[in-house]
This record gives structure tokens, C-alpha cells and sequence, in this order.
């Protein structure tokens, strides 16, 4: 008997393509604009209180500036619909993004690092830094952290692994925030190497982040499976499918912040081909409802029995020969 086909009353809408788009193109002009007015400030103020520390996160919240553009480019590019060339669609323009946005932050990194080291080396240059520096550092530290929550909040609300990376950015930079108002702190209490060493900490914090990302990226350009968790998600939905005796060999491999699902699914072997058919598609309409998949690959299986669930089969009978007819006997001579 073919199961009913499978319906939703309130299907969940946030992680349709249009919410995410929306909510990406939201979230990251807030971060433009917050990065715009903090960078500024930040550079401005850095060179005229002759704080490097400052000017080092100054220009961090810059390297924010091209992320945010990068995260805007990939957000329109990725939910363009699929075409002859991309029958997948164009959700690795996310994986991408996130990609380029761990190289800038690793290449703005080692700038820094190399900077305050050179720095270092020449002590007597070291100048104290006015105390603006320390008032604009402590600003920066409240709006980054406001920046990363509600980054945060949106990424996870729409489920997009480049908002979580774009938002934990912000939260890097809250971190380097911190970092540099304890600098210029120490500086201002007379230890002047304090504000140096502060910008080396922040340009090793920057380069760290950039390797996570980048590093994350290029395991999702390889067709790295999601967390266990996901696939066991997914695996429980398909042996909740009306029909659906087993399920195994389940393959994931994220496309941008979808996944895409291949597996094996068994059904009675006494059922016709268009039951079987009808069971596989309820239980891909199931996934793709519940889960942030783009599409699934099923296979159907016969099931028999578990004691002999794949066994090999036994061979047909062979047909038995005919018996000749006996030869007659010869005749007696006469």
C-alpha cells in the first residue's frame, strides 16, 4: 500500500533562500556601517595620540569592511538559481566567500604582527599615547560586542555558517578591542611597551581567526561530511517515513550552508516498483521540510527479514534433464 504523501501545517520558513538572503544583506550592512564609523575613528585617533595599538585595530576594522563586501557578493551570487552549468545551484559561493575572507584577515594579521615587531626592536622610539586612545578603544570594545549578538543571533536564527564566521569576527574583534584598551592602559601608566605589544597580540589574534576560517572553508570545498549529530537528524527523519524498513550507507557533503544527501533506503520486496518509488519520494519531501538540505539521493533496497537482510540470494533451480528413452533391445537371430 502506498503511504499517504507527507504534509507540514506550519512549515519553517526561516531557512528558505529568500530569509536567508534578507537577513545576510540585514545583518552585514549593520556591520558596514558600524565598521565604517570605527575605523575611521580608530585610525584618526590612533595617529594623532600616537597609539599603534589602536591604528592596528583601526586597520582591522577595515580588513571588517572588505569581509562585509566579500559576505555581500557571495550572499547575492549564491541563491541565483540553478543552470545548465551549476545544476547544483550556486550555494559555494558562501564556502568561497568564507574562503577569501580567512585569507584577507590572515594576510592583515601577519601585516601586524611584522609591524610591532619591528617596533619591539627599537624600544627608545616608543612615545606615551594620549589618553583619547583609551576612551575611543573603550567604545570600540561595547559596540563590537553589541555587533557580534546580534550577528550571532541572526547567523544562528537562519542557520548560515558565513554569518556565523562574519559574526565571530565581530567577536574577534571585540576580543582585540579589549586587548588594546589594556595596551594603551599600561602605556599611559608608564610602561610604553605595553601599547607595541598589545598591537602584536591583536595581529596574532587576526591571523588566528583568518586561519580558522580559511582553514574550515577549504574542508567544505573538499565535500566534508556535516557534524554527526546533523546526519543522525537526518537518518532518524527517513526511518520515520511510513514504509521505510532501514536505512544505511547516509553520505552528506555541504553545498555553501545546504547539504546534499545520498542513501540507501529499504522497503518490503514484495512491493511494486511504483510503491517503492512513492516511499522514497515521501521520505525525501520529509528531509528536505525538516532539515537544511538542498536535495536528496535515495536508492532503494528490498528488505526481507533482519537475519537476512542482504544475504546472498539463492540460485535459481536448474532444470532438470530429460530421461532418454531406452534403447531397444536387439534382435534374436534366427
Amino acid at each position: 500500500m502506498t503511504p499517504p504523501p507527507f504534509t507540514e501545517k506550519s512549515p519553517d520558513t526561516r531557512h528558505t533562500p529568500e530569509a536567508r538572503a534578507a537577513a545576510a544583506a540585514r545583518s552585514t550592512w549593520v556591520s558596514v556601517g558600524v565598521n565604517l564609523v570605527l575605523s575611521a575613528l580608530q585610525i584618526a585617533v590612533g595617529v594623532l595620540a600616537k597609539s599603534q595599538a589602536l591604528i592596528a585595530d583601526g586597520l582591522h576594522s577595515f580588513s571588517d569592511l572588505v569581509a562585509d563586501f566579500v559576505v555581500l557578493f557571495a550572499n547575492h551570487h549564491a541563491h541565483k538559481d540553478p543552470d545548465e552549468g551549476h545544476p547544483y545551484g550556486h550555494q559555494r559561493f558562501e564556502t568561497a566567500a568564507s574562503l577569501m575572507l580567512g585569507l584577507v584577515l590572515l594576510g592583515v594579521g601577519v601585516g601586524m604582527v611584522w609591524s610591532a615587531v619591528l617596533k619591539v626592536q627599537n624600544p627608545a622610539a616608543l612615545q606615551q599615547v594620549h589618553v583619547a586612545a583609551l576612551w575611543v578603544a573603550l567604545a570600540t570594545l561595547v559596540l563590537k560586542e553589541l555587533l557580534f549578538r546580534y550577528m550571532l543571533r541572526v547567523a544562528k536564527r537562519v542557520k548560515s555558517s558565513m554569518l556565523v564566521a562574519n559574526a565571530w569576527h565581530a567577536r574577534a574583534d571585540a576580543a582585540s578591542s579589549l586587548v588594546v584598551a589594556i595596551g594603551i592602559a599600561g602605556n599611559l601608566a608608564g610602561y610604553t611597551i605595553l601599547d607595541t605589544i598589545a598591537a602584536l597580540i591583536v595581529g596574532l589574534m587576526v591571523a588566528r581567526t583568518g586561519w580558522q576560517f580559511g582553514w574550515s572553508a577549504l574542508h567544505d570545498l573538499m565535500d566534508s561530511a556535516v557534524d554527526a549529530s546533523e546526519v543522525q537528524a537526518i537518518g532518524q527523519t527517513l526511518r520515520e517515513t511510513p514504509g521505510v524498513r532501514g536505512v544505511h550507507d547516509v553520505r552528506t557533503r555541504k553545498m555553501g550552508d545546504m547539504v546534499v544527501v545520498d542513501v540507501h533506503l529499504e522497503v518490503d520486496a514484495t512491493l511494486s516498483v511504483e510503491a517503492g518509488h512513492a516511499i522514497a519520494v515521501d521520505a525525501r519531501a520529509r528531509v528536505l521540510q525538516r532539515h537544511r538540505v538542498l536535495d536528496v539521493m535515495t536508492h532503494v533496497d528490498p528488505w526481507r527479514r533482519p537475519d537476512l537482510d542482504h544475504a546472498p540470494q539463492p540460485l535459481p533451480p536448474q532444470p532438470v534433464p530429460l530421461a532418454q528413452p531406452p534403447h531397444p533391445a536387439p534382435a534374436a537371430r534366427r
